[in-house]
C-alpha cells in the first residue's frame, strides 16, 4: 500500500477520549473551554471527541470550542464517525468504525495529510483492514467498558500480544477497553503501540491532572 504523508505523524502512549458523557449539561461551553485549556496545559497531543448522540448543532459548537481550547500545532483532534465534518471543524482527522465510511472513503474525501483510525479487531483482525490506508487500528475491547455497548468478549492481555504478533511490528495499535493506569504498560508491554482512554480520564475530578499521572507513569 501506499502510506499517506500522516503515517509520518508519532502517536504519544495515550490517547484521551473525550465522550459527551462526561460533558454536563449545564455550563457546557464553559466546562469545555476550561477543560481544553488544562488539557493542554498537561501536555495533551491527541485527542478523541466522540459524540454519538448528539444534534449536529451541539457537536459543531463543542467542537469550534475544542479547537479553540486546544491549538493546531500542539494538538491533534480527532473526530469519532464524521468525516463529512472534519474540514468544517478545522480538526485533524477522523475514526471510523463498521457503518461509518470505511477508511479508504475517509482518506478520498480528506486527503494524505489527515489521522484516520479505524477498530482492527478483537479476537483477531477483521479481514483486510490492515492492507486499508489507516494511520491506527484500535484492538480490543481490552476489559469491561462502560462507556461503549461492544457484544464482543474481553482480549484481555493475551489478545493484545496475539495481534500485536500478528499485524508485524509496523502497524499503530490502539489497546481501548477498560485500561487503567495500573494496567496501561502492561498493555504496551504486549504489544499495544498506545492506550486509548476515556473514563480513566474523564471521570475523574481533574481530568488534567489525571493525564500527568498517565504521561508520568508511561514515560
Amino acid at each position: 500500500m501506499v502510506y499517506p504523508d500522516s503515517m509520518h505523524y508519532t502517536f504519544p502512549k495515550i490517547y484521551p477520549i473525550l465522550d459527551t458523557s462526561f460533558i454536563p449539561a449545564s455550563g457546557r461551553a464553559e466546562f469545555l473551554r476550561r477543560l481544553g485549556g488544562s488539557l493542554a496545559e498537561a501536555g495533551v497531543t491527541l485527542l478523541e471527541y466522540r459524540n454519538k448522540t448528539g444534534a449536529e448543532t451541539e457537536l459543531l459548537s463543542d467542537a469550534e470550542i475544542l479547537r479553540a481550547a486546544l491549538p493546531a500545532g500542539q494538538v491533534k483532534l480527532i473526530l469519532d464517525d464524521r468525516a463529512d465534518l472534519v474540514e468544517k471543524i478545522g480538526f485533524d482527522g477522523v475514526h471510523v468504525d463498521a457503518g461509518d465510511v470505511t477508511p479508504a472513503q475517509a482518506r478520498q474525501r480528506l486527503g494524505e495529510d489527515k489521522i484516520i483510525g479505524t477498530f482492527g479487531g478483537g479476537a483477531a483482525f477483521v479481514p483486510g483492514i490492515l492492507a486499508t490506508p489507516a494511520n491506527y487500528f484500535s484492538i480490543g475491547v481490552v476489559f469491561p467498558t462502560r462507556t461503549k455497548q461492544v457484544s464482543a468478549p474481553p482480549i484481555g492481555m493475551e489478545g493484545v500480544r496475539r495481534l500485536r504478533a500478528a499485524a508485524g511490528p509496523a502497524p499503530v495499535l490502539v489497546a481501548i477497553g477498560g485500561i487503567t493506569l495500573v494496567t496501561a504498560p502492561d498493555a504496551l508491554a504486549a504489544g499495544a503501540s498506545l492506550v486509548a482512554v476515556a473514563g480513566g480520564i474523564f471521570r475523574q475530578p481533574d481530568p488534567a491532572a489525571e493525564f500527568r499521572k498517565w504521561l508520568a507513569a508511561l514515560r
